[in-house]
This record gives structure tokens, C-alpha cells and sequence, in this order.
């Protein structure tokens, strides 16, 4: 669950979060997202629209990273497992806000297990 400030913050972010997963190797791989959600306060959605070496990430099951800025130039890092679903309630709420001219191919779910702000853990 994610702290009552990052809930906050995150309907105050600014601009695309990035959104990193690592491979079997630990070799890390981020991109910019501009089409995420939260869903709950336990997980952050990322749309599928061309992922490649993130959804490979991802399914060789990657651990991820959110970091995203707020209005007030803060900054926090929300970090868990990510999965990745195709069919579902999950994805059945990302094809609810990401735009119908992106092809929504999946979402990444990212569980929030533990949330940083700067330097300071928070969860």
C-alpha cells in the first residue's frame, strides 16, 4: 500500500514517468510512460503500446522501478514485482484510459512493495 503522500503526489505528477525493468542478466532497461494509471493503492498500471525489451523483462520476471516528479518538483521512486497481463480486470481498466488509438497490446502492473522520496524510504 502506498503511503498517503505518494497517493497524493502521484494525482500531482508532471510530464511522462519512467519506468525501468531489468533482464535475466540484470542488464537495466527505462522508458518514458505517458500512458499509466494507478490502479489501487497497492499497484501502478504502464500500457503496453510497443514495448519490446520491457515486456521481454517482464516476463522472464523482472523486478521494476516508477519514478515520476510532481508539480512541486518532488520526486518519488515506487519499487515491486511487475506483471503482465493480456486479459482480465487489469487490463480490462487499461483499455479504459489509454488512448483507443494506441494499440494496448497489454499492461505492466508494477505491486508496490516499497516507495522512496529523494533518499528517504517511505514504505
Amino acid at each position: 500500500m502506498m503511503p498517503e503522500e505518494v497517493s497524493r503526489a502521484w494525482e500531482e505528477r508532471k510530464g511522462p514517468i519512467v519506468f525501468s525493468t531489468v533482464n535475466r542478466e540484470g542488464m537495466p532497461n527505462s522508458i518514458y510512460s505517458t500512458c499509466n494509471s494507478k490502479y489501487d493503492e497497492g499497484a501502478i498500471l504502464v500500457a503496453d503500446n510497443y514495448f519490446d525489451k520491457t515486456k521481454k523483462n517482464i516476463l522472464s520476471q523482472s523486478i521494476g522501478t516508477i519514478l515520476f516528479i510532481t508539480d512541486q518538483d518532488k520526486s518519488y521512486q515506487l519499487k515491486g514485482k511487475v506483471k503482465y497481463y493480456t486479459e482480465g480486470k487489469i487490463f480490462e481498466d487499461m483499455k479504459k484510459w489509454n488512448p483507443e488509438r494506441l494499440p494496448g497490446h497489454g499492461v505492466a502492473s508494477l505491486e508496490v512493495e516499497k516507495v522512496y522520496s529523494g533518499s528517504e524510504r517511505l514504505l
